[in-house]
């Protein structure tokens, strides 16, 4: 039996970073404009602190201007609307980013639709999601961790997936849906599953695309996976385990890595798949609103 290809998403963030910092370096060059984002955090979630950190050092490590608003757990919603209102405004500011989840006196949908659309380098405006779902994105904004899944499968399987079956397990308005917009784009043929999906491993076995995103460790098995298929794994879950007589932490995705590996055409592993991948795409993002703004400017 032949082993899978293991996804290297680490190296592909690293090579699509690279082209980016050249990109950046471009623009201030040419027309005097340094990318800027802005990421703001509310609390201090350990989970978020690590990846506001890794998103600011890749932001710098690109050329980007970039500023982080850290605020206390208990700032008011007023307050923070407040302070994306002033970002909006902002010309230095190309992207905005509000670091999830929030502490549960905050509306997300309320404060997350407060960025304004060109700013909204996350993807989650209605406004972007309405462009996305219309396959009108010319100037939208997609989702970060779909557009990093795309750019993987892409490239095991190219831009057209005519004649290709995809299955999306999780239908989560940051990944399920937005991912799902994104493969019919592409002319693949798209089922959304989800924990009330019945028979779901007989489903599974029809992808020759599969993306996992239910945040359930080692939900989906070996014998779930169609031999041959792309497995697309964006679960990252902190499980305990046993370690020469200590209980250690470790970071484990949706898909049995190793049984998948042996059912498989290509695999994404946890860590160094999607993760590396969703920061990349998030500069992307950030580096296209200021090629953007810089074509309203005209």
């Amino acid at each position: 039996m032949t082993t899978a290809i293991r996804i290297d998403g680490k190296a592909r963030a690293a090579e699509l970073s690279a082209h980016i910092s050249a990109d950046t370096a471009r623009l201030v060059q040419q027309h005097g404009i340094t990318p800027g984002l802005a990421v703001l955090i509310v609390g201090e979630d350990p989970a978020s602190q690590v990846y506001v950190r890794n998103k600011k050092r890749t932001a710098e490590a690109c050329g980007f201007y970039s500023v982080q608003h850290t605020l206390a757990a208990d700032t008011s919603e007023a307050e923070v609307i407040k302070l994306i209102a002033s970002l909006n405004a902002d010309d230095s500011v190309h992207g905005i980013l509000v670091q999830l989840p929030l502490p549960p006196q905050l509306d997300e949908k309320r404060i997350t639709q407060s960025v304004v659309p060109q700013k909204d380098v996350d993807g989650f405006h209605y406004v972007n999601i309405g462009k996305l779902t219309a396959g009108d994105t010319d100037d939208a904004f997609v989702p970060c961790t779909p557009a990093g899944c795309m750019l993987m499968i892409e490239e095991q399987l190219g831009k057209d997936l005519s004649g290709k079956r995809a299955v999306v397990v999780g239908r989560s308005n940051i990944v399920g849906k937005p991912m799902a917009s994104l493969l019919l784009a592409a002319n693949a043929t798209v089922t959304i599953a989800h924990s009330r999906t019945r028979d779901l491993p007989a489903l599974t076995r029809e992808a020759d695309i599969l993306v996992a995103a239910v945040g359930r460790a080692h939900m989906v098995q070996g014998d779930w996976i169609k031999p041959g298929a792309v497995v697309i794994d964006v679960g990252i879950n902190r499980v305990e385990a046993s370690e020469a007589g200590d209980t250690v932490s470790r970071l484990t995705g949706d898909v049995d890595f190793a049984a998948a590996m042996q059912h498989a055409a290509a695999v994404t592993p946890v860590p160094g798949g999607v993760g590396p991948m969703t920061i990349a795409m998030l500069m992307a993002n950030t580096l296209r609103a200021a090629q953007l703004t810089r074509q309203r400017m005209k």
